[in-house]
């Protein structure tokens, strides 16, 4: 019998000097660890690919971009190691995006929920269609989006990341995000967003390489922490999984 968390896949294309990283998971597109750690070392690489200048971070399917974190792996956890090394996973993914030396273009063809917005959110600049609503629901299992809250917050300010941390049932429209900043340009169907995205990305690749290099600095001024304090906050979400009000709220989920 396949583990759930063994399917899925990251690949990388590189064509025209722009690497197209693409995700894929058969539950909505959701991430385990093994691809986490496959998704941040892609990126980590192709930031320092010199005939790369521009990265696409994409999904496969139509209408969800990325549901999180591995649900099935999250109810596994039993110890607080395997607990913060769970939650390192998306934090490895948020700090390689700010590091990376390249511009990074977020195409979110769909819903985006935990850390998947917060994988939209470490994006430098995002199109999206009108599908992707989005939702943080870590509060609804007991958790909370303590490791993607300095990505939301830094896109998206204190307080669409606090409604939306303690609204943690509901989705947000996409127009709702786009208002606060998370997308910065909105498309009624797929097709649409991609001759935008091949258009805009054209724009930059004419652009001074070295000036966008130096943008991306400036962009994310004042992260130079993140490393300390999404591994701290890693550790909080990995011993809040192991609480007894967690794991009864993360039963009662799998049993819906």
């Amino acid at each position: 019998m396949t583990n759930n968390t063994d399917l899925g896949f990251v690949n990388c294309d590189i064509r025209d000097n722009i690497a197209y990283i693409t995700f894929s998971h058969p539950s909505h597109n959701s991430l385990p660890g093994k691809l986490l750690a496959r998704l941040s070392s892609t990126i980590e690489q192709m930031g320092y690919e010199e005939n790369v200048r521009l990265i696409i971070l994409q999904s496969e399917g139509e209408r969800t971009f990325c549901a999180g974190a591995s649900f099935d792996e999250l109810a596994g956890i039993t110890d607080f190691e395997t607990g913060k090394k769970f939650f390192l996973g998306f934090a490895n993914v948020i700090n390689a995006m700010r590091t990376c030396p390249k511009i990074i273009i977020g195409r979110i063809q769909g819903k985006a929920i935990g850390g998947g917005v917060g994988l939209a959110c470490a994006c430098d600049y995002t199109f999206a269609t009108t599908f992707a609503s989005i939702k943080l629901s870590e509060l609804a299992v007991g958790i909370g989006p303590f490791v993607i809250g300095p990505a939301v917050q830094r896109k998206m300010q204190l307080s669409a990341f606090s409604q939306m941390a303690l609204n943690a049932t509901e989705f947000q429209s996409a127009e709702w995000a786009r208002e606060r900043g998370l997308y910065q340009e909105l498309f009624e169907d797929a097709a649409k967003m991609d001759t935008h995205i091949a258009a805009f990305s054209k724009k930059l690749l004419a652009s001074n390489p070295e000036a966008l290099r130096l943008l991306k600095k400036v962009f994310w001024e004042g992260t130079d922490h993140w490393g300390e304090l999404l591994d701290e906050r890693a550790g909080i979400s990995g011993k809040l999984v192991l609480s007894d009000f967690t794991k009864n709220a993360i039963a009662a989920f799998k049993n819906k």
